[in-house]
């Protein structure tokens, strides 16, 4: 059977329990108020201003890190030409031996089927 919750419903908390929700709504009152002022603050205030020569010092930072990163990009490049003229040269020399191989293979089989011809005779 279900009990109906009305004027008449009693409620019984101990102070330990009372306690605790007062504490908690008033940490939370104060953090939401802290928040409000702050932002109110922050409102008015100026917006902070760059000097010229901190401007200066980082344009120069950024400057410097991108031609740092052009250098290693020309490098890799240069790296990647080396290794395409070493591919070239290396599919060169595969195809004449090769071909090579294949004159030897044919030269072999033409000279052993003379040697059973010859032996036929």
């Amino acid at each position: 059977m279900a009990q109906e919750i009305g004027e008449q419903t009693k409620v019984t908390l101990d102070l330990k329990t009372i306690g605790t929700i007062v504490g908690f709504t008033i940490a939370l009152a104060t953090t939401y108020f802290t928040l409000k002022s702050d932002i109110a603050v922050a409102m008015t205030e100026p917006k902070p201003e760059i000097s010229s020569m901190e401007f200066k010092y980082k344009d120069e930072l950024i400057r410097s890190n991108v031609e740092k990163v052009i250098e290693q990009v020309d490098n890799i490049e240069k790296d990647v030409d080396e290794i395409k003229e070493m591919l070239k040269t290396f599919d060169e020399r595969l195809y004449k031996i090769k071909k090579l191989w294949n004159s030897l293979m044919y030269k072999l089989m033409f000279k052993n089927y003379e040697c059973e011809c010859e032996n036929k005779k």
